[in-house]
């Protein structure tokens, strides 16, 4: 349990910095928690998604899995972009 929790995280904070990396925009206006947050819930979307695609049964480190997790994070820290942007200028 514990352990699931720490790579959680430790996937999560990796996987947020690429959507973040990848997401337009994203420069600082998405604080490190939000981004970590992103990247645990890309982490849970993108395999989520990637499991109704595909089997999850790999040999090796699944690439693929990872490359839907960041996507999955480069769409989650957009949409905090987005928020964060409005909430910061007033609009």
């Amino acid at each position: 349990m514990v352990s699931a929790l720490l790579w959680a995280v430790l996937g999560g904070t990796l996987i947020g910095l690429l959507g973040k990396l990848v997401a337009p925009g994203s420069t600082d206006e998405v604080p490190l928690w939000l981004t970590i947050l992103c990247g645990i819930g890309g982490c849970l979307v993108g395999d989520f998604l990637y499991g109704l695609f595909f089997d999850r049964q790999t040999l090796g480190v699944d690439w693929w899995r990872h490359g839907w997790q960041a996507a999955a994070a480069a769409v989650l820290v957009m949409l905090a972009v987005g928020t964060a942007g409005r909430r910061r200028t007033g609009v």
